[in-house]
């Protein structure tokens, strides 16, 4: 078999992240050799592959369901959002360039492919992307390729590298995935398939619903007419699923006041709760490394926007941001800044993740990200970060506090140590990363916090530091209970789609003589 299926959606965050891995998860739990594949992403949730090459977290997150070792294949564009107007490119898990949107989306003039390709211009990357879905499709049963917002984007469809575009270029069988929890998912199904050109359209298969609430009887009508209308048919309703905590990919699914995902915090082992404040900064990335901390029983992980939110917590952590000075001046402006401080003075713990142990430390020179020059940190970290032009890319391992930990690097700061500890070294005891002082750590190290040793050794020095009686689970494994949830996910596909027409679909492509809904692309 060497099938291939493109999920495309709706709207944003309809739910193809989730539906690709459970797709992933199914045919693996079949024996079939799948692959995950995004032509292009746009994230600020990034993650490096064994080979040193970054793509995005929810490609990583798919692999894990399909059960291989994550590759630049799957993911060959990134977009990194550095502002509301102009992104990071990143190509084969390497950065080529920041570029506007307007450049990004722009036309390319004849005779300079070549050249645009190496700036990130979107016209010229069809070719990258066409060929590492070939390259994967080669050596894989079925890839399963995810969309991008919507494919009736029509302003966007003459340098689709995403959609359609790659659905026409590699002839794959589209199923169109609605949310029918935001309401409308019927007309949305309809206007989706007739803004789409013929030849769109006639790779357009079908449909799934996505977060349905009640008995899945009451929609056959709807569905019924739908067919009528559409010629299509309906592939599954799967059910609305709370608490599935899969990586997110392009931003908070949670208010900032909420919890940090829709699941029940598990009782404490000890007397105590431990509380964790993270600050909600601008461009924040990677804040999936706090999920491994609201994976603990009784640890109880909130974001927060404004110093008073700060008052009651027993960590507060800072996390990655593409933008770190940018992040620097929204502390200081909001205040959270002198809460910082203050915690500091009062030997509370504070943790700094990448950008945010770099706005820890006593300087920042950045010719690169912000060009702001230097710009003086918070000072309570003895470091010194200078903007390299280079982006750090690597899947470092050592120890901390007697435990081993690994994780993953994503950074153009450099940081200069110039006292406290360690908090990762190596089997010699030499440093391998980060900075601590007292209740303040600062690491650029993603992901470490997954370690579930050097988890259970950190939360009990933040709850000593506390003053709290909390005590971690001992046998609390984030690689069990990440399994579990792409389990969930596969067991969604099972249950609620008809996986036979599933299974047509993918191995024989779209059915021919879909009819053609007007008007089409205009």
């Amino acid at each position: 078999m060497s099938g291939g299926l493109l999920i495309a959606g709706t709207t944003s965050d309809a739910g193809k992240s989730v539906l690709t891995a459970g797709v992933c998860r199914w045919l693996a739990r079949r024996g079939m050799k799948v692959a995950p594949f995004k032509g292009q992403n746009m994230s600020l949730n990034s993650f490096v592959t064994r080979e040193g090459a970054e793509i995005g977290r929810a490609q990583a997150m798919q692999a894990q369901a399909a059960r291989v070792e994550p590759t630049a294949l799957m993911n060959p564009v990134l977009l990194k959002p550095g502002g509301d107007r102009s992104s990071q490119v990143v190509l084969l898990g390497r950065p080529v360039g920041e570029l506007s949107a307007r450049g990004f989306f722009g036309s390319v003039p004849p005779g300079e492919a070549a050249r645009a390709v190496a700036g990130g211009r979107r016209e010229a990357l069809l070719e990258p992307v066409l060929d590492c879905l070939a390259r994967l499709r080669a050596t894989h049963d079925v890839v399963v390729c995810e969309g991008a917002g919507s494919p009736a984007e029509i302003n966007l469809r003459r340098t689709d590298i995403v959609n359609m575009g790659v659905a026409r270029a590699a002839r794959l069988p589209v199923l169109v995935v609605g949310d029918i929890d935001r309401g409308g998912v019927f007309a949305s199904f309809f206007g989706t398939t007739a803004l789409l050109a013929p030849e769109d359209q006639a790779l357009v298969a079908g449909y799934v619903v996505n977060k349905f609430r009640g008995d899945a009887e009451l929609l056959k009508p709807g569905i019924d007419m739908l067919r009528g209308l559409t010629g299509r048919h309906t592939f599954g309703v799967l059910p609305y699923a709370e608490g599935l905590g899969i990586d997110e990919e392009d931003g908070l699914r949670v208010s900032l006041r909420g919890a940090v995902r829709e699941s029940v915090v598990a009782p404490p082992v000890g007397e105590d709760v431990l509380r964790v404040a993270v600050c909600a900064v601008p461009l924040m990335s990677n804040f999936t490394d706090v999920d491994a901390l609201a994976a603990e029983p009784g640890v109880v992980v909130r974001f927060v926007d404004r110093p008073e939110e700060l008052a009651d917590a027993d960590l507060v952590v800072v996390p990655g941001t593409r933008g770190t000075v940018r992040a620097l001046a929204w502390l200081r402006e909001r205040g959270l800044a002198d809460a910082l401080l203050r915690r500091v003075a009062e030997g509370r713990p504070v943790l700094g993740v990448c950008g945010g142990y770099q706005l820890l430390g006593e300087r920042i020179e950045d010719e690169v990200e912000s060009r702001a020059g230097t710009v003086e940190g918070l000072g309570v970290l003895p470091v010194r970060v200078r903007f390299a032009a280079e982006k750090t890319l690597a899947r470092p391992s050592g120890s901390a506090l007697g435990e081993p930990a690994e994780g993953y690097e994503i950074h153009h700061g450099v940081a200069e140590v110039l006292g406290g500890e360690p908090v990762f070294t190596d089997a010699g005891g030499r440093a391998l990363d980060g900075c601590r002082v007292g209740a303040v750590w600062g690491t650029h190290w993603h992901g470490s916090l997954e370690s579930d040793g050097y988890r259970r050794a950190f939360l009990t020095e933040v709850a000593r530091a506390a003053g709290r009686r909390f005590v971690p689970a001992p046998d609390t494994s984030f690689g069990r209970l990440r399994e579990e949830q792409l389990d969930r996910l596969g067991d969604l596909i099972e249950e609620h789609a008809d996986t036979d027409a599933l299974l047509r679909l993918i191995e024989r492509g779209a059915p021919p003589g879909l009819p053609f809904l007007p008007p089409g692309a205009p």
